[in-house]
């Protein structure tokens, strides 16, 4: 199955060469190698990746590898050429995100241990740092079909952006109901971008890319299938996009408990919706609510007051006129709402001509200035 032409496309690292990319995604491919042993590797060797990937056994024994994880590492390596999976990402266009990147999740960022690599195919963009996960049972009711639809949808119109697991049943439901009320989603995937699991929410999967109403996320490399011991760590990926869980539906055994351990380990409220006391797949969010482990809501109101986020459609609001880089901060400064000429910004400013001219023009885009017509301009607001 082919990888998403996501709208974005692909784009180089923010934060590091081509180069260097190549050997963070190299060592993403690399079983045994996590969070925990990649940032011991970039400590010991100052952050010169290329160093940690081209070590001799001693070297990555003196950046404290065992001697298992040595010899497995250095028979991964042999197969892996770092350049070429570069190449192949970008044919792809998939995106890649790395901790060093300014488009590296916000909240993910804050966990313990978060993956060095995100794979991205879709828009990711500044209201995902308002985010609130809603997972559930596969094998939804009724009940909470009706039930996750309507707080996805509420939320997706207060500019809260909805994540869960692209699952079938009540995940699928949460995704499709904030793409249906204009809101943004995230899925987070088991598997490699090139493998949506499962095949039942493909087309799911393609609208949430060509809608550029949100993204797929994975930490996993292309050609990762959606191996059973994938899925906790996709979980955990899930509570960490978010400011809150929420549980619609899940009995006793659902995957989805897992992610609510992991989002009260990583600090997270969790939220549950309670169900019928006759009903097996409610019984584990009302064992949860009995247990104290998730704030028992029966509206968005209840989840906005719990994470104070009334205000997210005026944040995101004011966030787009904030000014992205010097040469934005430097044209708001000198206007007002007299109407100034181009010329007498280009030498007030001391910039080139070009930059003036082109930074006007994605600053009228952002609704930061206006044009009033004579090659003349004013703040917006």
């Amino acid at each position: 199955m082919e990888v998403f032409d996501s709208p974005t496309r692909y784009y180089p690292s923010d934060a590091l060469s081509l180069d260097e990319l190549a050997y963070w995604i190299a060592f993403s491919r690399v079983l045994g190698i996590g969070p925990v042993r990649f940032k011991h590797l970039l400590d010991f060797f100052h952050d010169d990746v290329a160093a940690a990937w081209h070590a001799d056994s001693k070297g990555l024994a003196q950046a404290g590898l065992d001697q298992k994880t040595i010899h497995s590492f250095l028979r991964q390596r042999s197969t892996i050429t770092p350049q070429q999976e570069l190449e192949k990402l970008e044919r792809l266009h998939v995106q890649v995100i790395t901790w060093k990147d300014k488009a590296y999740p916000k909240l993910l960022k804050e966990i313990d241990h978060p993956p060095p690599v995100l794979y991205v195919a879709g828009s990711l963009n500044e209201a995902d740092q308002f985010a609130l996960a809603i997972v559930g049972t596969r094998k939804a009711s009724v009940y909470g079909r009706q039930v996750t639809e309507r707080f996805a949808r509420e939320l997706a119109k207060g500019k809260v952006t909805v994540v869960s697991g692209l699952a079938l049943g009540i995940d699928a439901v949460a995704h499709t109901a904030a793409l249906d009320a204009g809101g943004c989603t995230l899925a987070v995937l088991g598997s490699g971008l090139d493998i949506i699991y499962p095949p039942e929410n493909y087309n799911l999967a393609r609208r949430i890319v060509d809608s550029g109403q949100g993204a797929l996320i994975t930490e996993f490399p292309l050609g990762v299938k959606p191996d059973a011991g994938n899925f906790p760590a996709r979980n955990r990926i899930i509570s960490g996009l978010a400011r809150g869980v929420l549980i619609t539906e899940a009995p006793l055994t659902s995957g989805a408990l897992i992610t609510a351990n992991f989002a009260l380990e990583q600090g997270r409220e969790v939220f549950a919706v309670p169900g019928s006391i006759f009903s097996p797949g409610s019984a584990g969010v009302n064992k949860l609510i009995q247990d104290g482990g998730a704030h028992l809501v029966t509206n968005v109101k209840d989840l906005l007051e719990a994470l104070n986020l009334f205000m997210v459609p005026e944040y995101v609001e004011m966030q787009a006129v904030l000014p992205d880089d010097a040469e934005e901060r430097t044209l708001l400064a000198l206007l007002g709402h007299e109407p100034r000429h181009i010329d007498e910004l280009i030498r007030e400013s001391g910039l080139p001509t070009k930059t003036v001219s082109a930074t006007l023009q994605i600053m009228e885009l952002k609704g930061m200035v206006k044009s009033v017509g004579g090659m003349q301009f004013v703040l917006a607001r």
